[in-house]
């Protein structure tokens, strides 16, 4: 059991706690499942970017999935290997391009033609070989947040499976080019299997048809998505998760890659606040914490669940309630309509589940400090970022007084 109570004397509230022992048991469990093939496990970054999580990766023998220039920097300063690194993103600058192409990284996922002709353009410049993968969209519906689907016509992400052959016949031709991998990511927070199998089904075909032009495919990126359970979702089996996958490329000679970053440290996470006060306008309870939107933005922005317990409470006077943070909005709330216990001054709350997309989203809205992260790790825990100073948010401004 975790003592959430000593580490909010140790280390103060608002906190991120991390169990890097779930970490490890997500990532064993997810690589296991593909053991009967070559596999490589590449960490979302954006899901969870402290450096202290992507050393534990690289410990275990991970990679890391990047959208930004920033994220690969990060990726290489925690001891990633550098050609365990994919770097993918619709926006790509051209000194973004550069600059990863310098680095020597495993690959660029391309999402368009026109991002292809840069990377082109950019590598014959250096005079080097891009080493690239192209992003499909296989237009598979996966049910989940609008926000967080991107495998449909409508999103932002990828080409059709046409396009991506046109691209990859051409970059077969290229003197600066290099088609090494293919690559599908439909979505975040998937709790079925069978559009995986759909989108491997479409991919592995396209795959096939490369092959027989003799466009040397080595990796075949599954993206991510695999979801976790916040409320009441039956997540889906790795084996069949794995097996669908498996069964679309028969007996095909490629590296999977796979991109998790929820299914990794989403229930490795919590959020731990502390209760200021109870605010009663007589139609509605408000608990009111030091915990807020700009340290957990997923429930104001996808009206996310994530189950709250009220610790060392005696279970009596239980009423509805909405708990709300200090920020000056409406929307500023971590849980609406929770049965809790009458609440009073420096009780502690953990907001479970918050591992993901927790901490990477958070901002200094309203001149608020971002919080401390802290690792544990079997019976120790230890300081993986400091709390924010007021200094430290001024830092880049006051210069220009």
């Amino acid at each position: 059991m975790i003592n959430f109570a000593n580490l909010a004397d140790k280390y103060g509230t608002p906190l991120y706690v991390y169990n890097f022992d779930t970490i490890t048991e997500r990532f064993n469990l997810l690589k296991d499942s593909f053991k009967a093939r070559k596999s490589l496990i590449c960490f979302a970054v954006k899901a969870n970017s402290n450096l202290s999580v992507l050393k534990h990766i690289a410990s275990l023998g991970g990679g890391c999935d990047c959208v930004s220039i920033g994220e690969v920097k990060r990726a290489l300063h925690a001891g990633i290997a550098k050609y365990k690194i994919i770097y993918s993103g619709v926006g790509k600058r051209d000194d973004e391009i550069e600059e990863a192409l310098k680095k020597d990284i495993l690959m660029l996922n391309l999402e368009s033609e026109e991002e292809m002709a840069r990377v082109e353009a950019i590598a014959s410049k250096l005079r080097v070989v891009a080493r690239i993968s192209v992003r499909v969209n296989p237009n598979i519906d996966v049910k989940t947040h609008p926000y967080i689907s991107t495998g449909l016509h409508e999103n932002k992400f990828g080409v059709e499976v046409d396009v991506a052959k046109r691209m990859y016949i051409k970059a077969k031709y290229s003197e600066f080019l290099e088609p090494v991998g293919i690559h599908f990511h439909i979505g975040s927070q998937i709790v079925e299997v069978e559009p995986f199998r759909e989108a491997g089904v479409v991919l592995s075909s396209l795959l096939r048809s490369l092959r027989a032009l003799d466009i040397d495919i080595k990796f075949f990126d599954i993206g991510g998505g695999v979801g976790i359970r916040y409320e009441n979702e039956e997540t889906i089996s790795l084996y069949e998760y794995a097996q669908s996958i498996l069964a679309s490329l028969g007996g095909v000679d490629v590296t999977i890659v796979c991109e998790p970053g929820r299914y990794l440290v989403g229930e490795c996470g919590y959020f731990l606040t502390k209760v200021l006060y109870e605010k009663n306008n007589g139609v509605k309870r408000f608990v009111v914490v030091d915990g807020a939107m700009n340290d957990l933005i997923r429930p104001s922005l996808y009206s996310a669940y994530h189950e709250v317990e009220l610790l060392n409470s005696s279970n009596e006077d239980v009423s509805e309630a909405d708990i709300v943070g200090p920020i000056c909005e409406s929307g500023d709330f971590l849980a609406k309509k929770r049965a809790l216990p009458k609440t009073k001054h420096n009780d502690l709350i953990v907001v479970k589940n918050a591992g993901a997309y927790g901490f990477t989203m958070s901002s200094n809205y309203n001149t608020r400090a971002r919080v401390a992260e802290v690792a544990l790790e079997g019976e120790n825990d230890r300081l993986i970022r400091r709390r924010e100073s007021f200094e430290d948010i001024i830092a880049l401004e006051k210069d220009f007084l």
